[in-house]
């Protein structure tokens, strides 16, 4: 029998931290190799971890909720295997990972791992405090080999008799200053109801406002002489308890749930973590690293529409949901095959620019946890009907939470459908390792001159925000220019394609 400890691992894009959300096995279960036994949240996914041992589930070592360091111990599994023997193929624990510092000699190590040696359990001592032998050896003696006291003075002491044999010896030198007797310290509870006391108020009201928790000596009384009354008290009580603002529903507002209300009611603190940290990093690095440049241009889409009005009606497209989104993606695909210089991404490190041979489009999700830009790997292979249905997948994937790291990696170019939530356009940030992101505005009923007339027409806005070092200008009002054909006619798209 050998006990093994799992740590959490890096499941992709260099990851350093995760959130425990579900354990699928508790103490006590037996467990086999490859069965997920937790879900956890990492980078902006839910990811199922497998087992890498058979044996009994011994200890969780991390309750959900938690955020965990990669190469933190989460669960120990008992095994069959003999101490020392490899059970099931399972990785080794790394020898340093991130984690707790078990004392001196152990180094930084997995919780629960490294030796014992220097780790001290106990109180730690105040600086400059010694130990009681280091004291007892540094206090002077006297000729007679007995140590003398740093008593104080106010201390009864019986003096020792002079010894008439020896000659008077010179007075030891002090040994330090008098360590004055701590006074004895008077819990708080004691002084708050001391003051309490002090206060004017009937039995009643006493017992009242220690009910509803309610210090007396900070409430404004308002009786005769001073007197704290019953209706002060509930006041006070009222006034002090949390408050939600007027303005959100309660049943409104999950992103509040795991956050901390002020005492006041006016503020709630919520940790970041998760989805929105990850979503906070990408976009100040991205910001701060890719100068960026947005190009915008009106269009009129009457045709996308009539088109997707038409594919609704394809026997082909029953089972995909038919958008004008799906248009627009095979557009960018088409401007892309135009114009591959956009198809791009900065290597820093080597100092060298990376242009690909194949286009993974990027297609931001919104979702309970947060933004996710998962993308549709060799998108560029796929027809209309194709795309449709990867679309789909990777949309009701993202919601779900199910989105893997893999799946949000090595994208090429993105497209944002601002226009969803009735927005005309936006300056989107570039996706990190991206050289172009296309904002895709609300399509509304405008008036429009279409040939030589003044008619209503569906119209939309176009944005691209591209990345400076590897975009200029022309390159980039050329592509959205050939975006903008692409909607405005689609049957160009027969011709590109």
């Amino acid at each position: 029998m050998t006990t093994q400890r799992f740590p959490l691992p890096d499941v992709g894009e260099g990851l350093t931290e995760a959130e425990i959300v579900e354990w699928r096995v508790a103490v006590g279960d037996t467990v086999t190799v490859n069965q997920v036994i937790v879900e956890i949240e990492s980078a902006k996914s839910l990811v199922e971890l497998p087992s890498p041992w058979a044996g009994t589930v011994t200890a969780l070592l991390a309750e959900e909720g938690t955020t965990v360091d990669v190469g933190t111990a989460i669960i120990e599994i008992t095994t069959d295997a003999p101490a020392g023997a490899p059970s099931g193929g399972a990785p080794e624990a790394p020898a340093a990972a991130a984690g707790e510092a078990s004392g001196e000699g152990s180094g930084s190590v997995l919780v629960g791992y490294g030796t014992g040696d220097g780790a001290g359990g106990g109180r730690r001592r105040r600086r400059g405090a010694a130990p009681a032998a280091e004291v007892e050896a540094k206090r002077p003696t006297s000729r007679s080999g007995t140590s003398t006291s740093s008593a104080r003075p106010d201390v009864d002491a019986p003096a020792p008799a002079p010894d008439p044999a020896q000659a008077p010896a010179p007075a030891p030198a002090p040994a330090g200053p008098a360590i004055e007797k701590p006074m004895a310290s008077v819990p708080a509870s004691s002084a708050a109801g001391a003051q309490s006391a002090r206060v004017l108020a009937k039995p009643p009201v006493r017992k009242l406002a220690k009910d509803l928790g309610v210090d007396l000596a900070s409430v404004h009384p308002t009786g005769p002489g001073g007197i704290v009354t019953r209706e002060d008290v509930v006041a006070h009580a009222e006034g002090a308890a949390p408050k939600a603002l007027a303005t959100y529903p309660d049943d409104d507002r999950p992103w509040l749930a795991s956050g901390t209300v002020s005492g006041d009611g006016r503020q709630t603190r919520v940790p970041v973590k998760s989805v929105r940290k990850r979503t906070a990093e990408a976009m100040v690095a991205s910001a701060f690293t890719a100068p960026h440049v947005t190009v915008f241009q009106t269009v009129d889409v009457t045709k996308t529409m009539k088109l997707v009005a038409s594919l609704k009606e394809d026997r082909d497209f029953a089972d995909v949901r038919v958008t004008p989104l799906l248009v627009a993606a095979k557009a960018v695909l088409l401007a892309v095959n135009r114009h591959p210089q956009i198809n791009a991404s900065w290597d820093e490190a080597s100092q060298e620019i990376v242009y690909k041979h194949y286009v993974n489009l990027g297609i931001a999700a919104a979702t309970p946890r947060g933004l996710v830009v998962p993308n549709i790997k060799d998108a560029h292979t796929l027809d209309l009907l194709g795309l449709a249905k990867a679309i789909a997948t990777l949309t009701s994937t993202a919601r779900a939470g199910r989105t893997q790291p893999a799946d949000m990696a090595d994208g090429s170019i993105t497209i944002t459908n601002v226009g969803i939530f009735g927005t005309d356009t936006g300056t989107p940030i570039l996706n990190p390792g991206e050289a172009g992101i296309l904002a895709f505005g609300a399509i509304r009923k405008q008036p429009w001159v279409h040939k030589g007339k003044i008619k209503a027409r569906w119209v939309t806005q176009l944005a691209l925000s591209v990345d400076h070092r590897l975009v200029d200008g022309e390159l980039a009002a050329r592509y959205l220019a050939d975006v903008a054909k692409v909607l405005e006619d689609p049957a160009r798209g027969l011709v590109w394609g």
